[in-house]
């Protein structure tokens, strides 16, 4: 039996003045999250009309792998860096896909 894939979607908001800082952190964690185990797809988009706004679109073999992502070194340090540069806090979204 197959185990179904946790789809993430994840947005950041920077304050207009920080998104060349903002961007650089999640750059950053682009390379080492790929390169974690049960990491499908790991894409970081820049909305064409909003540069303040971000949106991770990941895929994860599994929910314990998605958690161990979230804990790890990497993502810790980024989200310690981001505390006073983002607008609100992260919104981390998790989905099943149905068809």
């Amino acid at each position: 039996m197959s185990q179904e894939t946790v789809r993430v979607v994840a947005r950041v908001v920077a304050f207009p003045n920080t998104v060349e800082q903002v961007k650089s952190i999640l750059v950053d964690i682009v390379l080492p999250t790929r390169q974690e185990k049960g990491c499908i797809k790991y894409e970081l988009l820049q909305n064409q009309t909003d540069p303040t706004d971000f949106t991770f679109v990941e895929e994860w073999e599994s929910e314990s792998l998605l958690e161990k992502h979230l804990a790890s070194d990497h993502i810790q340090a980024s989200s310690s860096q981001l505390n006073k540069l983002v607008s609100i806090p992260p919104d981390i979204r998790r989905y099943r896909l149905i068809t």
